[in-house]
């Protein structure tokens, strides 16, 4: 991004932060993700060679360091503590999105690859204790061979599975992805989602009742939108 040519701390902070694809990619660092291909997966619609440059960007600016893997073979990315502080500004981005932007997805943003991304990076895999529990969901929607995913819950650690890991599945989802992504976005409260069917959820009922600290909504889901409170309706209307 081009200077703003202003001394102003705001000016300077804009110049880095507010350039496309930097927030998201600060989001998928502080939520966990630290290999090229795993960040790569929660922007899916950003190039690998921009996906680079931004981070070497980032990278020479302070908020990101490179560090050799366990193998030594390739690179891990990691937020410095400058990068950190960023992260406050970035959920505080996404509670007013949650709160002000509209709430109707278009087919574009219906996007299976980042809603599994989003629930590996963010649930609980201690909600059911710290023995192996396995959930299976099913995007009932969806061609065959991206229908399930098994998530492995073990020792506090998750593993995604893209084929059946084998052992007792303790829980059963089943919803279409609009329907997913409105749970896991807290448009649709998970128990009304189950209620009315669009969550079909099957298992033990000491495993159901846990679902939802697993799920492990944060606070952006917990926002309640305002597309009908007081200032959008005043912008709603019309000059007298």
């Amino acid at each position: 991004m081009k200077s703003y040519g202003q001394f102003c701390p705001i000016a300077k902070a804009a110049e880095i932060f507010c350039e496309r694809w930097t927030a998201l990619v600060i989001r998928n660092l502080g939520a966990g993700a630290e290999r090229f291909n795993d960040i790569h997966r929660g922007v899916p619609h950003m190039s690998a060679t921009l996906l680079t440059r931004r981070l070497r960007h980032l990278e020479a600016e302070g908020l990101v360091e490179r560090r050799r893997s366990g193998t030594g073979k390739s690179w891990t990315y990691h937020l410095t503590n400058a990068g950190a502080e960023f992260l406050p500004l970035v959920g505080a981005l996404g509670i007013w999105g949650q709160r002000w932007t509209r709430r109707e997805l278009t087919e574009g943003e219906l996007d299976l690859g980042l809603l599994i991304w989003g629930l590996e990076y963010s649930v609980d895999p201690l909600a059911f204790g710290p023995k192996r529990h396995v959930l299976r969901l099913s995007v009932s929607d969806q061609p065959e061979h991206k229908r399930r995913y098994w998530f492995v819950c073990e020792d506090g650690k998750l593993d995604l599975c893209v084929s059946d890991p084998g052992g007792e599945t303790d829980l059963f989802l089943d919803a279409t992805l609009a329907d997913l992504i409105r749970v896991y976005r807290g448009d649709v409260a998970l128990e009304a989602a189950m209620d009315d069917g669009r969550l079909k959820v099957d298992g033990a009922p000491k495993h159901i009742r846990r679902l939802r600290r697993w799920f492990n909504f944060d606070t952006m889901a917990r926002t309640p939108g305002a597309q009908d409170g007081p200032a959008r309706q005043a912008l709603a209307s019309p000059p007298a």
